[in-house]
């Protein structure tokens, strides 16, 4: 019996654009064993590489077959059992592809048609600025993404909403973290979102490094901590004579003789910590006079501040006081030492005399600086924030209090400072400022006022970047009005009433009343 010929029964089968998933058959012709099927083209928009994943088959073999794409002849070769396209990335937009079998007994057969669309172009990503998160707690990554069908960050995904609204929640000490929102044809985007841990807040004294060294003046402050008056100790680093309390490891220290050995860092570290205190290290950057002498007798001129005649400015603060802030050794030393402080363990690196002398400016000398003082103070912050940050320990600036209405007078441009730190610590003692300041006519004699009144200035402008914390230095000593634990507490009161439940305070002889300091 002569054998019949076959008739060409041709299909489509469109599958995901891995090709894992099985092919889904669309007949065109006789619901019968297809001749040919064209596999890896999804049904939603594709990147440019879809034909990477194109395979052509056909049950009666693959002689003969020919492809065009958009009308133009497209070239395929063997694979395996299948014929694949050979074509580069494609152009975005709509696409059609043409498979044609060899004629049959019958003529010719109906070609196979795949149309798709390429889509090349990412998502939009905007992220807003993360909230700190305090320890132990979950904050949130907001933003939007439109055009994306999946955000992801750190394990996370989500679907953004219908405006490409999303949010994400992300773990307290996150760091850096990576946030990828990918759209339908497999488009990504990235973007690097910094998530800040939020400073627990602290209500802290000053100890200087000799008085650490005193058991006269360090025990009674212990006995601050073990009555819960008080839950950190601020321990000076680097002073404003330009002396490290320890023996610092870092070259430079070590050279222009700065280390004085007053205490063994990492043992009054332990103690501390063992009883479960908070460290601040203070670490005063450009007021350095034994930097700046040194610097100045070895013939490095350009590490100090100079007059306009070519002299080491002075300014009342004695000689070679202020070191070069716009310098990059000067910067690089200051920063050595407070990533060698937060390696020890000092939970806090806090920067005093972070500012220019105060001063008529123009009768300044910086040599090197290429921008305004305020501006490179802030681009020091930034630059020390990552060795700060990766050892750990939180980043603070003291601020002057007319930091807040005068930033030229000093070089303390708080918006642009807070958004380097974890809390600015301005010095809003009362004795500090003059009659009838924020409409107070007395501050000295009316700490209550003028405490609250410039702490709400400054808790505005660290607000300006949505992640600063503001902790004030308070005054603990006698100038032309006697300070008691009344006053102290009325300065404590004050912060409090503004949303501010910490405080540092300040007393360069490092005795405190512990009456002005409830337990709490």
């Amino acid at each position: 019996m002569p054998r019949l010929p076959w008739r060409p029964r041709w299909t489509i089968a469109a599958v995901s654009a891995a090709a894992v998933a099985a092919a889904v058959i669309i007949p065109l012709g006789v619901l019968d064993e297809p001749d040919a099927t064209i596999s890896g083209v999804p049904g939603h928009p594709v990147m440019p590489t879809i034909l990477d994943h194109v395979r052509i088959t056909s049950p009666h073999g693959l002689d003969g077959l020919t492809a065009t794409l958009d009308g133009e002849p497209l070239p395929l070769r063997p694979d395996g059992d299948a014929l694949k396209p050979e074509a580069g990335p494609l152009r975005e937009g709509v696409h059609l592809l043409v498979v044609s079998p060899p004629p049959g007994p019958f003529g010719n057969a109906d070609p196979v048609r795949a149309a798709f669309s390429v889509d090349g172009t990412p998502p939009e990503l905007r992220i807003s600025p993360v909230e700190p998160v305090k320890h132990g707690a979950e904050g949130t990554i907001r933003g939007i993404a439109p055009g994306a069908v999946e955000v992801s960050a750190e394990g996370q995904r989500t679907r953004p909403g219908p405006d490409g609204s999303f949010t994400l929640p992300v773990r307290a000490g996150a760091g850096t973290v990576t946030v990828v929102a990918r759209d339908e044809a497999g488009n990504v985007a990235t973007d690097e979102v910094a998530v800040a841990l939020r400073h627990p807040g602290m209500k802290a004294v000053h100890l200087s490094a000799s008085a650490w060294a005193s058991a006269e003046l360090r025990e009674p402050v212990l006995d601050l901590v073990r009555e819960g008056r008080i839950d950190t100790v601020q321990l000076d680093i680097k002073d404003e004579s330009g002396q490290i309390g320890y023996a610092s490891q870092v070259p430079l220290a070590q050279e222009i003789g700065a280390n004085t050995g007053l205490y063994d860092a990492s043992a009054a570290l332990d103690l501390l910590h063992e009883e479960g205190v908070h460290v601040v290290g203070r670490l005063v950057a450009f007021r350095d006079p034994v930097l700046g002498r040194a610097s100045w007798e070895s013939g490095h001129y350009d590490r100090v501040i100079q007059t306009t005649g070519g002299s080491a400015w002075s300014g009342g603060y004695g000689d070679y006081s202020f070191t070069n802030f716009a310098h990059p050794e000067v910067r690089a030393y200051n920063i050595a030492l407070a990533e060698e402080a937060a390696e020890l363990g000092f939970d806090d690196i806090l920067y005093d005399y972070i500012r220019r002398p105060d001063g008529d400016v123009n009768a300044m000398v910086f040599p090197g600086l290429t921008t305004s003082p305020e501006e490179s103070i802030a681009g020091f912050l930034a630059e020390s924030r990552d060795a700060v940050h990766q050892h750990g320990a939180f980043q603070g600036a003291s601020v002057f209090g007319i930091a807040a209405t005068r930033p030229e007078q000093i070089a303390q441009d708080i918006p642009a400072m807070s958004q380097h730190v974890d809390y600015v610590a301005p010095m809003v003692y009362p004795s500090h400022w003059g009659p009838g300041e924020y409409g107070v006519a007395s501050p000295e004699s009316q700490p209550y006022d003028i405490t609250a009144r410039s702490l709400a200035d400054f808790q505005k402008l660290a607000e300006e970047n949505g992640r600063t914390t503001v902790i004030p230095w308070l005054q603990a000593f006698s100038l032309g009005v006697e300070y008691g634990p009344d006053e102290i507490r009325a300065q404590i009161q004050a912060a409090q009433d503004v949303g501010i439940d910490s405080f540092l305070l300040w007393n360069a002889a490092c005795r405190y009343d512990p009456s002005a300091l409830p337990p709490t």
